[in-house]
């Protein structure tokens, strides 16, 4: 096959344009980073939870009854029951918290989301604690996640001598990946 006649410009110019097009890096941006749908957002969580494993730090429930009566309650659902007129332990151990969360826009079952729990009692630290499985529920009351898994804690303390040094708060942490959809929102 012949090449038809090219003027002397083009033979140089348009390999050269050939090459500059493959060698510019494309450039691709999801629909989701340039556009918003309207009507689509994400939807908060909340919950209310126990986190245990704490080493002594947890709330004084002299001062936090409602902390021994969630205890009592989740081991009540475990088939757990202590003895009638039995005093309630002390669980220094244990301290309650909200647990918050935001639901993506789009998000399916079984996907994790990230989850934020913070001592509503008068724990010390949540450092080393384990939130136990906690519903989380949308502004609707329906249950959309549960969360469950190891606190980490941005803060860092010490105490010694009748001197105390805390860098950020001890008492609020996340979960990373601590809470799996349990049912999507309806669009």
């Amino acid at each position: 096959m012949k090449v038809p006649f090219l003027p002397p410009i083009a033979r140089w110019l348009v390999p050269a344009l050939l090459a500059l097009a493959t060698a510019l890096p494309a450039h691709a941006l999801r629909i989701k980073e340039v556009a918003a749908v309207q009507g689509v957002r994400s939807n908060q969580l909340t919950g209310y939870g126990l986190v245990v494993g704490l080493d002594g730090t947890g709330d004084q429930t002299t001062q936090m009854p409602i902390t021994t009566q969630a205890m009592q309650n989740y081991l009540l659902q475990a088939g757990i029951s202590l003895p009638a007129g039995a005093t309630a332990p002390q669980l220094k151990n244990v301290a309650t918290v909200i647990v918050t969360a935001q639901l993506p826009a789009f998000a399916q079952p079984g996907q994790a989301i990230d989850v934020t729990v913070a001592s509503m009692g008068n724990a010390k630290s949540l450092k080393g604690g384990t939130l136990i499985a906690t519903p989380l529920r949308g502004a609707d009351g329906e249950i959309y996640a549960m969360a469950q898994g190891n606190v980490v804690v941005g803060g860092a303390g010490a105490a010694a001598g009748g001197s105390k040094v805390q860098i950020n708060h001890l008492s609020a942490g996340r979960v990373p990946d601590g809470a799996q959809v349990e049912r999507s929102v309806p669009t």
